[in-house]
């Protein structure tokens, strides 16, 4: 990775950070406290406020009903795509119970897997998409094709190792399937992640049939779903990222299509 890349990876991760809890809350707690000598009332609230909102998105009770909202229903996938597409969802860096090897992480594992039940059932080919984390020398679409190949017996026709996220993703992966003349694809990813990558995959041209795995369901247990726990903190954490980058690619597409109308 360039330094300018690196220095523009690091300037979008903080921003994320400070967007994202448990940092925002932290940063809207400490304004209160900052405030609570020359406005003591305002400053009361903020604490108040960050502290409760933080509870809320810390139960399992708020987060399991706010991302199976977020997800919607599960819809099987059903009609006649001309190929399967995975995305990648990281790297697990150093696996010491793999000698070391940089391989697939486990939400990779599950879109893999799922990938594979499809692969069987509609005999569709499969493209890898997934790019050089922090600047890996093995790409995670590398990782994603020799765990299919190896772990699970599936061939993969295409390997898309160059994009940076999900919006790379989806133009990269039509530049390959353009040339195969396929437009209708099964695409693979997390629940959470595919309200955000179908509409980026439909922006970049494809025609898209949703195929989730991972999606969010709720244990009942009473009382117990309104205690804190650190994976619904995550959980929350994970659905505000994907509805800020919505908002944003919508924010960004109208000024992206004002200047391309410009003589």
């Amino acid at each position: 990775m360039e330094k300018s890349e690196l220095m523009s990876w690091i300037a979008t991760h903080l921003i994320g950070a400070c967007l994202l809890p448990p940092l925002n809350m932290i940063l809207l707690g400490g304004l209160g406290l900052l405030l609570l000598k020359s406005r003591p009332r305002l400053g009361r609230g903020l604490i108040a406020l960050s502290l409760l909102v933080l509870y809320l998105l810390s139960t399992p009770y708020a987060s399991d009903r706010a991302m199976a909202m977020f997800e919607g229903p599960y819809i099987p996938p059903s009609g006649n795509a001309g190929a399967i597409v995975v995305l990648g969802g990281g790297t697990y860096f150093r696996a010491p119970e793999y000698e070391g090897r940089n391989t697939v992480n486990r939400w990779d594992l599950e879109r893999l897997r799922y990938a594979a039940h499809l692969y069987r059932k509609t005999g569709k080919p499969i493209l890898v998409s997934g790019g050089h984390p922090l600047g890996n020398p093995d790409s995670e679409a590398a990782q994603m094709k020799a765990v299919l190949i190896e772990d699970f017996h599936i061939p993969v026709a295409w390997t898309e190792d160059e994009s940076r996220n999900t919006e790379e993703n989806a133009a990269k992966s039509f530049a390959i399937l353009k040339r195969q003349n396929i437009r209708t694809v099964y695409l693979v990813t997390q629940a959470w992640h595919m309200p955000r990558a179908a509409l980026l995959f439909r922006h970049a041209g494809f025609a898209v049939i949703p195929a989730p795995v991972g999606l969010a369901t709720s244990y009942q247990t009473g009382l117990l779903s309104f205690v804190p726990s650190s994976g619904s903190l995550m959980q929350s954490e994970i659905l505000l990222h994907e509805l800020i980058g919505i908002a944003w690619f919508e924010l960004k597409s109208p000024i992206s299509n004002r200047s391309q109308e410009k003589p």
